[in-house]
């Protein structure tokens, strides 16, 4: 089934996110990270917008989509690695985030990759549903695929900028924080955030829809 038209939505959240954009672009600490992060985002919002006079995606995935590049842009203003995250927390509650639970970096970025599985799967699922035949069990299977491919494929991106950018921008850009499982956990959290949101979604149209678990429909 086609999705309601709302263009005045996703107006309105394409204008609140390019505010964003511009906001977040004033003085971040690296130009060169924050053009670099920026890239690939742009890229998806502009295929959205080319596309949506005959593709338009539901409210819940359009708002699913910008809800993890918001995150996203936060990130790409400070680099992933230092978002003040932790300070902010102190500030607000007097309270260490990263002491009470034993943290001992920064783990902005595992917050955006743990995000990109839990919020993009769906809009993900939406498009095979509409565009493929898949239903059920291959669907969501499907859609963890992807989420798992996209997320090595920027993992590569990251491998191979790192290995020609200068070091201080290689350093921001990558943000291992000298972690040699970096790319592995990345993308683990995006797995394990896309099967959070699949979990989710078969378990509402079970008991919402009355639909048993092991028969089509995820």
């Amino acid at each position: 089934m086609e999705p309601k038209e709302h263009p005045r939505y996703d107006l309105a959240l394409l204008t609140v996110f390019l505010f964003i954009v511009a906001a977040l672009g004033i003085s971040p600490h690296s130009r060169v990270d924050w053009a670099l992060e920026n890239l690939l985002a742009l890229v998806l919002v502009t295929v959205l917008v080319a596309v949506s006079r005959r593709f338009r995606l539901s409210a819940v995935s359009i708002s699913l989509v910008f809800v993890f590049l918001c995150i996203h842009e936060l990130g790409s203003h400070y680099t992933y690695a230092l978002v003040p995250y932790d300070r902010w927390c102190s500030a607000l509650t007097g309270v260490s985030f990263n002491k009470t639970f034993g943290f001992e970096r920064n783990h902005y970025d595992r917050l955006v990759h743990l995000t990109y599985g839990v919020f993009m799967v769906y809009p993900i699922r939406e498009v095979l549903v509409r565009i493929t035949p898949l239903r059920g069990f291959w669907v969501g299977f499907i859609a963890l695929n992807i989420i798992l491919s996209t997320s090595a494929v920027y993992e590569i991106i990251e491998w191979i900028g790192g290995q020609y950018l200068g070091k201080d921008t290689a350093k921001a850009f990558v943000a291992t924080q000298n972690d040699p499982w970096d790319s592995q956990v990345d993308m683990a959290l995006a797995v394990v955030g896309a099967f959070f949101t699949l979990l989710i979604i078969r378990l509402w149209r079970h008991f919402f829809y009355r639909r048993p678990l092991s028969t089509r429909g995820v």
